[in-house]
């Protein structure tokens, strides 16, 4: 009996069992999450990367850093997401977003791996009317969103075999965000402004990570570009509502239009994602954004 071909034979299988799955952007209110979320998938060896780990700014580095730890899937959570802030430091942005992002897809396509790569629904105009499907046009209107989208082509142009997953108004009781922000000011002050009509949904980045998890497990991998958001169909007026409601806070809360409130970045006014495509490939459940908001409420009180 051939002993030493058994135990290569169960190595093999052990390896194939124990995947190792690298998330950047490991910090990050997305990477946190699934950090959380890891501890439900003991078959995936995990590999958080923060900027200490693998920085993305430094190109010439990302391949080797990637060598050395060979992951079989890679998550990339890591962007420049200071969407005012891009107006300026440009080239930083267009590293991080799309530089960097053209490396990994060079890599993963070498290497025969996997690459789900997030990106924005700051890739369209906002000038739609009806909910966005993965292949309407795209026409960023600010620094962020070319970014994003340029990033968005060079995954796709470097590794076919790639997921683009965009989303929206993220989320989470990690890191710094509306609801957050939101929910300390209305405790804060008498009364708020916020822009009443830019429309779309919020994604709470623990359900982003879950379903990013259903993708990577699922038994059929079927690349191109995805949407991801919680369901709904709101304002952010209306976003601050609800956590005023949720957190029974008593602010007056009144609606203003985006001219009142001008930003060195443009926002799209119409960005609602439809999600029929990931339900209908990867059987994703998608919360109704009501649902999730409650959740990381508790969360963050929790936390308090």
């Amino acid at each position: 009996m051939n002993y030493n071909l058994i135990i290569e034979n169960r190595i093999t299988s052990y390896a194939e069992i124990m995947k190792k799955i690298l998330v950047t952007g490991a910090n990050g209110q997305l990477g946190s999450e699934l950090k959380v979320l890891s501890t439900h998938y003991p078959e995936l060896k995990w590999v958080f990367a923060d900027r200490s780990v693998l920085d993305l700014s430094d190109l010439e580095s990302i391949p080797d850093t990637l060598d050395e730890f060979q992951p079989q899937i890679i998550v990339n959570c890591a962007a420049y997401t200071a969407v005012d802030k891009a107006e300026i430091e440009t080239g930083l942005a267009d590293v991080l977003n799309h530089h960097a992002v053209a490396i990994l897809a060079q890599w993963t396509q070498s290497n025969g791996r996997q690459l789900v790569h997030i990106s924005t629904d700051y890739v369209f105009d906002g000038n739609s009317s009806v909910a966005l499907i993965e292949e309407s046009s795209t026409a960023p209107i600010n620094v962020y969103g070319q970014t994003k989208l340029a990033g968005e082509q060079a995954c796709m142009r470097e590794n076919p075999e790639a997921i683009v997953l965009r989303t929206s108004w993220v989320y989470s009781t990690f890191g710094n965000n509306f609801v957050k922000t939101m929910s300390r000011l209305i405790q804060e002050r008498d009364s708020l402004n916020v822009v009443n009509d830019q429309i779309g949904s919020p994604t709470y980045a623990a359900d982003l990570a879950q379903a990013i998890m259903t993708i990577v497990t699922h038994s059929n991998w079927q690349s191109g570009i995805y949407h991801f958001s919680n369901e709904g169909e709101i304002s952010w007026y209306e976003f601050a509502l609800a956590i005023q409601e949720i957190g029974e806070f008593d602010c007056a809360i009144s609606g203003i239009p985006s001219a009142d409130y001008p930003t060195p970045a443009r926002r799209p006014q119409y960005s609602l994602l439809d999600k029929t495509k990931i339900k209908n490939t990867f059987g994703v459940v998608v919360p109704e954004y009501r649902e999730s908001l409650e959740k990381c409420m508790k969360n963050v009180n929790r936390e308090s």
